[in-house]
This record gives C-alpha cells, structure tokens and sequence, in this order.
C-alpha cells in the first residue's frame, strides 16, 4: 500500500514540474481560462468568508502587500463600511478578467437588496500565491 501511495505521489510531483505555472508570466492582455479560474476561486473564497463574517479567513486572501498596511481590524471596519454588499450578497457574477502592469483585473457584479454594485477587483502575485489588493465599486444600479 505504501509503494501504491508513494507511486501516486511520485507521479502527481513529476506531473507538477512539467507545467507551467499559472502566474509565471502576465502579460498584459486578457488572463488565460487558468488563470481566470484561479482569480474567480480566490475571489469567490473571500466573499464567501465575508458573507459567514470570518474576518480573520477574508482577511487572508488579501495581499501581502495590503496586510502589511492594514490590520485585521481596519479590514473589517473598511468592509463593514464601504463593501456592505459583500456581507449581505445575493450572488455575484465574473466579468472580464485582464492582465495589466503585472496586475490581475478582476470585474464582478454583486447583487445586494435588489441592487448591482460593479466592483473591479486588482490581485498582486507574490510566489505564485494570489493576494486582493482592492476592489474598487461603482454607483450600484437598481436591478430591472
């Protein structure tokens, strides 16, 4: 049984090395369908810690960048108070996700008390780990 799980194992790590990484190269332009993947799977992972109010979880999917300018404490007051639609969403939908100056553009709509609030989402990569930046929203539009 050993021998099968250290086979497996075996063929899993050599079939890892012979990809490419996700985020080793951006190129400005329009992500690949892998990469898309994994930004709408790291987004959609925040919001859904956001809506059970696991400060602490959402907060992990921030950058580095932003952790280590903002507290745990000041994220939850900043999304409390401008990002109100994340915590009572009613379900969001991906859009175009762009690559620009090494910077991953995520567009989202989320659907909040009959309302669509647009957000665009910015991620960092630091060791092929994604990490949010900011997510910026425009004027929410009452849904027809």
């Amino acid at each position: 049984m050993r021998r099968i799980v250290a086979i497996c194992a075996m063929v899993l790590l050599l079939s890892s090395c012979s990809q490419k990484p996700a985020f080793e190269e951006l190129a400005d332009g329009v992500c690949s369908s892998e990469q898309a993947e994994l930004v709408q799977a790291h987004i959609s992972s925040q919001i859904d810690a956001i809506a059970k109010k696991d400060w602490k979880l959402a907060y992990s999917y921030a950058s580095p960048g932003f952790r280590s300018g903002v507290e745990i404490d000041q994220f939850t007051f900043i999304i409390r108070a401008q990002y109100g639609m994340l915590v009572d969403n009613e379900g969001y939908e991906f859009g175009a996700c762009t690559i620009a100056s090494e910077k991953l553009v995520q567009e989202i709509a989320v659907t909040s008390n009959a309302e669509i609030t647009n957000l665009t989402y910015i991620l960092s990569v630091e060791k092929e780990v994604l990490g949010v930046d900011s997510a910026t929203a425009s004027q929410p539009k009452l849904e027809a």
